[in-house]
């Protein structure tokens, strides 16, 4: 699907085959896609979007479509890692600081309010933000020393903090544990693996996608199985998948 021009060709005709962006070059190193959007940072530091943007989910600040990269209204040469989803976008840069814009209906933004943004904005002042990932109306984010934080839609318990149907707008912490190492989410249901190598689910779960043998919403991470050997995992729509060594 090309209709947005997410494919970046400077186009909005759907392709059946791989394209290389308008842009070109060999200098890419971190992709993410969102709805109808994509965002990747090159080897240089700048961070590039392009895609539908109505809810200025490209950081450019407007809310005008673009159909080839360009680059973030904030510019800059350090950014180290990005994520979207739905129609919002975070990214870290490698001074730590933790950055978010886009749409922000339920706080997913992480700043304290409902106000969507068409330019990355930082969230809070800290500096010690590992790695981000946003869902549709939400984002959880490593820090440094291992403690994870998320904020945004909380319906199904997906922020994992014991509570559900009560929307974060500022980073709350799951648990107080510190030893949370990679994170994923699909739609609702979030998933993790920590340095010791266990699997965690929690959240939505009408398919069965925290992998706990039934279809329960949970609103705190549970651990899947016994197993200490999981390396990372990723979560679909309404599924997960994970690899062990």
């Amino acid at each position: 699907d090309n209709g947005s021009g997410q494919l970046g060709d400077e186009t909005i005709v759907d392709k059946s085959s791989p394209i290389q962006t308008i842009a070109g070059g060999n200098n890419w190193y971190d992709i993410a896609s969102g709805e109808r959007f994509m965002f990747s940072i090159k080897t240089n530091g700048t961070l590039w979007g392009w895609g539908q943007n109505g809810n200025g989910q490209l950081g450019i600040e407007n809310t005008s479509d673009v159909s080839s990269p360009i680059q973030t209204i904030c510019g800059g040469t350090n950014w180290k890692q990005v994520s979207c989803s739905g129609q919002h976008s975070g990214a870290i840069k490698t001074d730590g600081t933790l950055w978010g814009w886009g749409y922000n209906a339920y706080g997913q933004l992480g700043n304290g309010n409902i106000i969507s943004y068409s330019s990355p904005i930082q969230v809070g002042s800290l500096t010690n933000w590992n790695q981000v990932k946003c869902g549709s109306k939400y984002f959880l984010a490593v820090k440094n020393d291992g403690t994870l934080w998320g904020c945004g839609y909380n319906y199904w318990g997906n922020l994992g903090n014991g509570t559900n149907s009560t929307n974060y707008s500022s980073p709350i912490q799951v648990g107080s544990l510190t030893n949370w190492q990679q994170v994923s989410f699909g739609f609702g249901h979030m998933t993790s693996v920590k340095t010791d190598g266990t699997l965690w689910a929690w959240g939505y779960n009408p398919d069965g996608q925290l992998s706990l043998n039934d279809r329960v919403a949970r609103s705190s991470p549970t651990q899947v199985g016994a197993g200490t050997t999981w390396t990372s995992v990723h979560a679909g729509l309404q599924t997960m998948s994970a690899i062990k060594p």
